[in-house]
């Protein structure tokens, strides 16, 4: 099914999406998408979506089943919470991406903006993935408690900044983060270091990257010139000993 969202307030649009996947369909093309929020949101079946245009906030909210590819950018909150799935942004992505995510993929091509992957988490075989194929801004992984972030820093729109702005990982519990290149300490939040990888570190980041480059077209090989650090918590209660009892 394809339509034309030009003009089509966000819930007409997604009402139309939701009452054509009742009645069966599958398959959707979004074409001239400009601002429309919450595409995708709430979903629990295995359809496939291709947006053109930038889509607005909160897309795939709570999204179980769908693959949603993105021609272009993407505003804040992809992912939020989102359960199984995966979305592909071949351009940028602004703050909160991955909010609360549960399980699932998303793979950007580009920058991202702040606080992406807060409050990940993994729950028995779910673990959610974000990969970012560009620069990320402050507090990247913040109160993550499971999951995974590979942050690359090879597709950004500005090459003199950091791979990543500070607070990195600041209260992190669980998961880790994968930096391609050098961490600079100073970025990473309190009581975090960064570590070289083990041997099940550098199996599953290349099984992570290998799905992220055939989505976006990216050279496996260049990506993986460059040694990659990790970034783990260094305690499951970071804050343990500030709580008051």
């Amino acid at each position: 099914m394809e339509i034309n969202a030009q003009g089509i307030y966000y819930k007409d649009l997604n009402d139309m999406i939701k009452k054509a996947i009742r009645n069966g369909e599958e398959n959707f093309i979004l074409r001239n998408v400009n601002g429309q929020r919450y595409i995708a949101d709430g979903i629990s079946k295995k359809i496939s979506m291709e947006v053109y245009g930038v889509p607005g906030q909160d897309l795939g909210a709570f999204m179980k089943g769908p693959r949603v590819v993105v021609h272009g950018n993407a505003q804040d909150g992809v992912g939020n919470t989102m359960d199984v799935g995966k979305i592909v942004i071949e351009g940028m992505a602004g703050d909160v991406v991955g909010y609360g995510m549960r399980g699932g993929r998303i793979h950007i091509k580009g920058d991202v903006g702040y606080r992406v992957g807060i409050h990940m988490k993994a729950y028995q075989d779910k673990i959610p993935v974000i990969v970012i194929g560009g620069k990320a801004g402050d507090f990247l992984g913040e109160y993550m408690a499971g999951g995974v972030i590979i942050l690359l820093g090879m597709f950004s729109q500005d090459a003199a900044k950091p791979i990543a702005g500070i607070f990195m990982g600041t209260g992190m519990h669980g998961g880790v983060i994968y930096v391609r290149g050098e961490v600079d300490p100073h970025q990473l939040g309190f009581g975090l270091i960064p570590k070289e990888l083990d041997g099940e570190d550098q199996k599953n980041l290349k099984m992570y990257l290998k799905e992220y480059c055939e989505d976006l077209d990216i050279d496996l090989r260049k990506v993986l010139s460059v040694p990659f650090k990790k970034v783990v918590p260094f305690s499951r209660r970071p804050y343990g000993n500030m709580y008051a009892y």
